[in-house]
């Protein structure tokens, strides 16, 4: 998938994340989503995240992985303090309202509302039914990939320097 960078190479590319991504390069040392993750620890990308974000990371990892993966909070801190995100704020009610009206199920819509607000180069999600539809698309007009999408991109751009 072809996708032009939206500016040119002098600054980090801002790179929204959901939470399933960096849930999932946590989880794995290997794959797109923990590229992704090393980009952003290396400075190669710079990451955004929302409170919202936080949040359900928190809850996603105290409710189904802590038995699993019981070191997987202290990994997230280590990420946090080594990517060092970009930390926005919870988008407006009204902007999550607009975005309700794009997306299909409505607990995404803070996530959409905030990669909006958040004036980011790209969203990457692992939630292709909900995000890759042309409604989220018109909604929020800049590249919505999924992680593996989005090392492709970033590889393109990197060959072509």
């Amino acid at each position: 998938m072809a996708v032009d960078p939206p500016w040119g190479s002098r600054r980090a590319w801002l790179v929204f994340l959901d939470s399933n991504v960096i849930i999932a390069g946590l989880i794995s040392s290997t794959g797109a989503s923990a590229a992704i993750r090393n980009l952003g620890e290396t400075g190669h990308i710079r990451i955004v995240i929302s409170q919202h974000v936080l949040t359900e990371i928190d809850r996603v990892i105290q409710t189904k992985f802590s038995d699993r993966f019981p070191h997987l909070i202290d990994q997230f801190r280590a990420f946090m303090q080594n990517a060092a995100p970009l930390l926005t704020e919870n988008p407006p009610a009204a902007r999550v309202r607009q975005a309700e009206a794009a997306i299909t199920d409505p607990g995404d819509a803070p996530i959409l509302a905030a990669a909006k607000s958040a004036q980011v180069d790209y969203l990457v999600t692992l939630d292709v039914r909900h995000f890759h539809t042309p409604r989220v698309r018109a909604h929020l007009p800049i590249p919505i990939l999924t992680p593996a999408e989005f090392l492709a991109v970033f590889r393109d751009f990197l060959e072509n320097l």
